[in-house]
């Protein structure tokens, strides 16, 4: 059997160019995209992933590595994909966003530890509903849903159709986004400890003598971590309405970056 360069030009573009988009998902989404993964096995992963997908992906452009366009292609996936890995770390950031909010009400904001996943400090609270949220998001097959979402990818922004660069103001506007469902998720129990403050601020109006600090933070602190635990029931209710909206705006934007083509 002979094969000539073409060919082999041809295969080569078939399985490096969806490559590149696949790797640069797996390099910035949660979990996978961690410090605690070793790149060979990202890298073994993406190409396991490009490798079940690339025969039913659309045919790939001709394949030329030394002109201008083909870097030009390659980067544009290198865009798409980290587009689609960001966007996912929104839904875990927005938790970790509210346990910093909660952990600040309640006092416990000066208690912080080492993220090994991400090498930053993170309350213990902010780790705790992110360690939540992950194992969620693997027991609810979130991972085979990104993979799925990640095939349609191409099949709406095939390779080789130039991304409407303007769609990425989703992703700048879902900053927004991140902090107001933060808040949104700390609201109950930041409403909570605040009128119990305020009912300590008014026993230290009524009674001048009384150690408000050495009563008050103690069980500010106490009843935080109770309000924390009766909270848990609704956790899954705010993972599943956060998740469909990530969701939604994974689809969007890549429904209006495959407009540009």
């Amino acid at each position: 059997m002979e094969i000539d360069l073409t060919q082999i030009e041809r295969m080569v573009a078939t399985l490096l160019l969806p490559l590149f988009r696949v790797a640069s998902m797996l390099m910035t989404m949660p979990m996978i995209g961690t410090r605690l993964v070793p790149v060979r096995v990202r890298m073994g992963l993406a190409l396991a992933i490009t490798a079940v997908l690339v025969p039913i992906l659309p045919p790939m452009p001709p394949y030329d590595g030394l002109s201008g366009e083909m870097w030009l292609l390659i980067a544009e996936q290198v865009l798409i994909g980290t587009v689609l890995g960001f966007t996912l770390n929104l839904l875990m950031e927005t938790f970790v966003v509210g346990g910093q909010l909660i952990a600040n009400q309640m006092g416990l904001g000066f208690a912080s530890m080492s993220d090994p996943a991400n090498g930053t400090s993170v309350v213990v609270l902010g780790q705790f509903y992110l360690m939540m949220v992950m194992l969620m998001f693997m027991a609810m097959n979130g991972h085979l849903v990104i993979i799925e979402t990640l095939s349609r990818s191409f099949e709406v922004l095939p390779v080789g159709v130039t991304p409407r660069l303007s769609s990425l103001w989703s992703i700048i506007l879902a900053g927004g986004w991140l902090f107001s469902a933060g808040a949104l998720m700390a609201l109950p129990a930041v409403t909570s400890l605040l009128v119990v403050n305020f009912a300590f601020g008014v026993m230290t109006k009524a009674a001048p003598q009384l150690n408000i600090f050495a009563i008050g933070f103690p069980f500010t602190m106490v009843l935080g971590i109770f309000i924390v635990w009766a909270s848990q029931g609704g956790f899954l209710g705010q993972y599943e309405a956060f998740s469909a909206t990530v969701l939604e705006l994974i689809t969007s934007v890549i429904r209006e970056a495959g407009r540009g083509g």
